[in-house]
């Protein structure tokens, strides 16, 4: 498995180190995996990471009456209902849709925002980011919000998209950033403007190259799921 240690990391991170989500992120790497093998394990890891985002969620005692008229004492997790994900597209796609399994009561919001990499990645290794399209709904400082991006490279994308969303009055309880693949620039980058920010990643990758592509990374994730 690539990645770092998880002690080397912010606290800040979580990373998603389940078995079957490292055996599935293999599988993505691998450059013969078709297009929709690669979408269906997108999904898969979409599921598997809002679990994980799960697990950071407050739980409560509730107690229930069973079909033989027995209490019986359990939890519930509020925080479930009150879930905003916000897909980056076009490769969140797929995996907001696994998301969506975990968080069926989710509102939903769309941001197109692209790296215009037709201007080259800069010396400190950012991009110029084009934002297209902004359509969220109302946030309120109940409301988890989570932004699913797979690939977090330089950290561009996601800081505009961060500022973009969170222009409005109020601020959520929690800001989550969930991706698949990320490196310690673009944790560190987002941190740094947004030091709340709980981040979910299946692997951190140890660089990028001079393209801004994660490396070993799975190549594009978009292209690969949908078609270039």
């Amino acid at each position: 498995m690539h990645g770092e240690a998880t002690g080397s990391l912010p606290s800040n991170v979580r990373l998603v180190d389940h078995p079957l989500a490292q055996a599935i992120l293999t599988e993505l790497r691998d450059r013969s995996t078709g297009q929709i093998e690669f979408r269906k394990g997108l999904v898969k890891l979409g599921r598997l990471v809002a679990l994980r985002i799960v697990e950071d969620m407050e739980v409560v005692e509730r107690s229930v009456t069973t079909p033989l008229g027995v209490e019986a004492r359990g939890i519930g997790i509020p925080d479930m209902d009150r879930v905003v994900i916000v897909q980056v597209l076009r490769a969140s796609m797929p995996f907001v849709e696994g998301m969506i399994k975990i968080f069926p009561k989710a509102r939903m919001g769309v941001v197109s925002a692209r790296r215009v990499e037709e201007k080259g990645m800069t010396a400190d290794k950012r991009f110029e980011v084009e934002v297209k399209y902004v359509k969220i709904p109302r946030i309120t400082a109940r409301d988890t919000l989570i932004i699913a991006d797979p690939m977090f490279a330089t950290g561009s994308t996601a800081v505009e998209t961060m500022r973009r969303i969170l222009e409005g009055p109020e601020k959520p309880k929690r800001l989550v950033l969930a991706t698949v693949i990320s490196t310690r620039l673009a944790i560190e980058r987002v941190l740094a403007s947004f030091p709340d920010t709980l981040i979910y990643t299946v692997s951190v990758d140890p660089m990028i190259n001079e393209r801004g592509y994660i490396v070993p990374g799975l190549g594009d994730a978009g292209d690969r799921a949908f078609g270039e």
